[in-house]
């Protein structure tokens, strides 16, 4: 199977799949161009209320493929970026199911997600020292905001990588799963996100990134979804809330 990024939608959450696994699931250039295309597609799906991107089999991704390097990295890079971009910007909750090696573009791209599990084999490791490339500056603000100026500098100085334990004591992971515990755990958690307000969730999102402009916005999305008055009553009616709001309207 050519590399390529597989996805599909159960239960109300996505899973998108890095395919290369012949290269450790190594991110081509199309494929980093398929990510925004892909995202964009499952963003205006009112079906789809989270978001878990993973790997094929034992490996996350391997970062970048590096022949795409010899023909350009200026162009590679820009590529690898507007994906980051896409994925940060998604609108409902992401979450990356981490096997195996999270390098280069791999850390990028989980870095880009709003939440992190890992299994304990996991290794981590931020790369571009290793090949004269200068990270992009929205990956290290990210990276930076997730672990600290110290964590950061250390993985981008030293393009060394990191087991899970230390992973999740420096804050670039959220979890750390025993091997063979992961899947579990990820389709556990997605079911609780996707039972939960996309209201409060879309809104969080934005304002936890730093937005500080739209809270006149958020407050009219709130007043004609009716998922406050939901969640009141369900709660009072000691039952499971039937929340509507699956994207902004106007008006």
């Amino acid at each position: 199977m050519e590399p390529q990024l597989l996805h599909r939608v159960a239960d109300s959450v996505a899973t998108v799949v890095v395919h290369h696994p012949a290269k450790r699931n190594a991110m081509t250039a199309a494929m980093w161009r398929e990510l925004p295309r892909v995202l964009d597609g499952l963003a205006a799906d009112p079906g789809v209320r989270a978001l878990v991107l993973t790997g094929e089999g034992p490996t996350f991704c391997a970062g970048a493929d590096i022949s795409t390097l010899r023909e350009s990295a200026e162009e590679a890079q820009g590529l690898a970026v507007r994906a980051e971009e896409a994925l940060a910007a998604f609108p409902k909750p992401t979450l990356a199911a981490i096997r195996g090696h999270c390098v280069g573009g791999g850390a990028q791209l989980a870095a880009a997600c709003d939440l992190r599990f890992a299994e304990q084999t996991a290794l981590f490791g931020v790369t571009p020292a290793k090949l004269g490339v200068v990270y992009p500056a929205s990956a290290t603000r990210r990276l930076v905001a997730l672990t600290g100026p110290a964590t950061a500098k250390y993985l981008l100085f030293s393009g060394e990588l990191i087991d899970a334990d230390r992973a999740l004591r420096t804050g670039l992971v959220d979890e750390v799963l025993p091997v063979g515990a992961l899947g579990e755990r990820v389709a556990e958690f997605t079911r609780v996100l996707a039972s939960r307000s996309l209201l409060t969730q879309s809104a969080a999102k934005e304002f936890v990134n730093g937005r500080t402009d739209r809270d006149a916005h958020w407050a009219a999305q709130a007043r004609r979804s009716g998922d406050t008055a939901e969640g009141v009553a369900a709660f009072l009616e000691r039952r499971r809330p039937r929340f509507g709001w699956s994207g902004p309207t106007s008006g």
